[in-house]
């Protein structure tokens, strides 16, 4: 990381201007910390050694880059965190969607455009502003996007909490939305880490699907829903097969149940709104999508990372674990011989939960 800044500048009052910078940009706030992750990185290492991490081998291969930034960028000394709003407006109501096992849930996160282009765009927005006012300087740009510890950077920039669903959570923006962040040489002054304030709440580990929170603070992704719905490739274990349900791409359950989301906000960001009406999709119309189809309708969104083999494979289940019907059986047969090992066998097993 190599910088030529202007040596003159007032780093008290750029860090003002940069978070004025960041809410223009669309970011609902901007704040700031040092690099020292001491305390997440020994929860980190504990976790990998548990082999929570299932089959991302990438987080354990990355070693303590992930939780020693200047050792990702060379010459960090600051980090900026941004966070921005996902929730879209006039989606329909999640709860309604999981109860009717004819529809699909898609976790609320993907139901626009991909956030990871649009978050690092506005990021780097934000550091053509900065340096602007400091010259050039040393920096770079993430969003999920690179071995980063984005929740305990947040939280100790003062963006939030981490819950014991062991996601992000702000007092006053409860958990729907993105993170994002500037490694920087930058000596900004930095901000005072929010407290937590789960208290005695344990709803989120009371209503985890697959029980994958086994602890507070500690998710083994190998039941998380997400985890096996997306980061999985391969076969999906019978056991935790009936307890997803309806749900084919991520999972929000800990969310919606989570207190502080009652002061949770719409999102703003056009890129953000539903598309396809993908918020109350009928699972048979997916599962009769074509490869083609798949790529049109998923084009510029986070889901067509996981592959039509994969949308496949978990439709079927869905369809599995749906009340037997004679169209679902249908639907499920006309996959019965898909090129595809991996659908053919969850549709195997989906018709044999359909025909008794």
């Amino acid at each position: 990381m190599s910088s030529k800044r202007n040596h003159s500048v007032d780093f008290n009052e750029l860090a003002v201007q940069l978070r004025q910078w960041g809410k223009s940009l669309g970011f609902q706030k901007v704040g700031i910390s040092d690099i020292n992750l001491d305390a997440a990185e020994k929860h980190l290492l504990k976790w990998l050694g548990k082999r929570f991490h299932g089959n991302m081998e990438y987080m354990a291969a990355h070693g303590t880059r992930r939780s020693r930034p200047a050792e990702l960028i060379p010459g960090t000394i600051r980090v900026i965190s941004a966070r921005m709003d996902y929730l879209p407006p006039g989606a329909a109501d999640s709860e309604e969607v999981m109860h009717d096992p004819s529809l699909a849930m898609i976790s609320r996160y993907a139901l626009g455009r991909d956030y990871h282009k649009i978050m690092r765009r506005r990021l780097q927005k934000l550091a053509d502003r900065i340096q602007q006012e400091t010259g050039e300087f040393g920096y770079r740009v993430f969003s999920d996007s690179a071995p980063v510890l984005e929740k305990a950077l947040a939280e100790n920039a003062g963006l939030g909490w981490i819950g014991k669903h062991t996601n992000l959570i702000a007092r006053d923006a409860g958990s729907w939305f993105f993170l994002g962040e500037i490694y920087t040489d930058l000596p900004l002054p930095i901000d005072t880490p929010t407290e937590n304030h789960c208290g005695t709440c344990h709803a989120c580990i009371d209503v985890c699907p697959t029980a994958a929170i086994v602890a507070p603070y500690e998710l083994d992704a190998r039941r998380c829903i997400s985890y096996l719905t997306i980061e999985l490739k391969g076969s999906i274990p019978q056991p935790l097969r009936p307890l997803i349900g309806n749900r084919i791409y991520g999972c929000d359950d800990c969310q919606l149940v989570c207190p502080w989301n009652r002061f949770a906000h719409l999102s703003a960001e056009k890129d953000f709104r539903v598309r396809h009406g993908l918020d109350r999709p009928g699972l048979i119309e997916l599962f009769g999508w074509s490869e083609q189809t798949f790529l049109e309708k998923t084009e510029g969104s986070a889901i067509r990372r996981i592959g039509h083999n994969q949308w496949l494979r978990n439709i079927a289940v869905a369809l599995g674990n749906a009340p037997s019907d004679p169209a679902i059986i249908n639907s499920l047969r006309s996959h019965e011989h898909h090129p595809s090992a991996l659908v053919r066998e969850h549709v195997a097993w989906a018709l044999a939960r359909q025909t008794g």
